[in-house]
């Protein structure tokens, strides 16, 4: 399970803001509360190896993040995963932060998510509710989250809508469920939701063994461009529509994050702190823990935070591209898993001298079979 915010790529409907020169707050903390959920999701960006529950932080570790979070100058939790709703005590962690003034939004698959449970929730102070679909149907959804879930997700969806909670469906888009968008955008309408995310994928944790059976054609890129305009327009004033729009398709790299460092701190399920949810996968970073440090010293004094803010760390392309301004240099993440080096030129922007990588992969052979997102943990667990 992963939202808030699909990793700050460029979206359609929402306002673009300029690149950030100077160390402000974050406005945003993603806790992880757990790696631990019941869907086997092919795309989760969750690690490949991750930690055992034994390993999560505690509850009172957590109403201090949250604490300290709103002293920086955070103003929104968002509570991930994994599936939040495996740990029993997230009512203190978020009356924790209603008694610190954030605005709580719950990243959920739906499943165990009962009306007293729900209740529960909403009255400790969660303000928002984003549920994860899988495709329009029950078939294909079950297929691409590995378990049976559409019933229970339906009856998440009518649980959320009857208790008064704002209420988002994120749809993550691939190969599979994009011919099937309009069938999407219908069922969220008929759910009720308030908003819709459409979050083509992108290509870390588990997505990347399964690249050639999620990416789409470019035809299907195309049609889901209009579709999506088409859509926007009907429901304007009933239901947002935020379309996350393809990163291998483009010719420029994304504003990741709206800058590394800039906005988002994430908090893992063991407490190692991060500018972004991929980001353990720079394997040349090492990540502070708030077991050992204060959220404020990871923000302003951390290796890992500093690693990548400002221009000076970009190669001579980037530094005297003035789209920098506007893409933050793209993402490290995929600049590393792609080419080794995390300061390298995001291989998506056309100016690249590692393009060729975007284009063959665009190029590849379909797989029809997925590698199933499971609880593999990592050996010193």
């Amino acid at each position: 399970m992963r939202g808030l915010p699909r990793r700050g790529l460029l979206v359609r409907g929402l306002p673009h803001e300029g690149i950030v020169m100077m160390l402000a707050s974050p406005t945003t903390l993603v806790a992880e509360v757990t790696y631990r959920c019941p869907l086997r999701c092919p795309y989760c960006s969750n690690p490949l190896e991750m930690s055992r529950s034994a390993a999560e932080l505690s509850t009172e570790d957590w109403m201090r993040v949250v604490t300290q979070a709103r002293a920086l100058g955070v103003l929104q939790l968002g509570i991930s995963g994994g599936e939040p709703l495996v740990r029993a005590d997230l009512e203190p962690i978020v009356a924790s932060a209603r008694q610190a003034g954030l605005y709580t939004s719950l990243i959920t698959s739906g499943l165990g998510l009962s009306t007293a449970r729900a209740a529960s929730l909403r009255d400790a102070g969660v303000d928002h509710m984003q549920l994860s679909l899988q495709d329009s149907n029950r078939d294909g959804a079950e297929r691409i989250a590995g378990t049976r879930s559409w019933d229970r997700k339906l009856e998440a969806a009518k649980v959320i809508k009857a208790l008064g909670i704002a209420f988002t469906i994120n749809v993550v888009l691939h190969r599979a469920n994009l011919d099937h968008l309009e069938s999407i955008i219908s069922l969220a309408e008929s759910m009720g939701a308030d908003r819709l995310e459409l979050a083509n994928t992108q290509y870390y944790g588990w997505a990347v063994p399964n690249r050639r059976a999620l990416m789409p054609t470019r035809d299907q890129v195309n049609r889901s461009l209009d579709i999506v305009d088409r859509a926007t327009e009907r429901l304007r004033g009933t239901m947002q529509i935020l379309y996350v729009l393809p990163d291998f398709h483009g010719q420029d790299p994304k504003p990741c994050m709206g800058g590394w460092g800039n906005r988002y701190i994430v908090v893992a399920p063991d407490g190692a702190t991060l500018p972004c949810q991929a980001a353990r996968s720079i394997t040349s970073l090492s990540f502070d823990n708030v077991r050992d440090h204060s959220l404020q010293w990871i923000w302003q004094s951390s290796s890992a935070f500093n690693a990548f803010r400002g221009d000076a760390w970009m190669q001579p392309v980037c530094r005297a591209c003035a789209r920098k301004e506007l893409d933050f240099g793209g993402c490290r993440c995929q600049a590393f898993l792609l080419t080794g080096d995390a300061t390298s030129t995001d291989p998506v922007c056309a100016l690249s001298p590692h393009r060729a990588m975007i284009d063959q992969a665009l190029a590849e052979d379909v797989e029809e079979q997925y590698v199933y997102r499971t609880m593999r943990m990592t050996p010193s667990q």
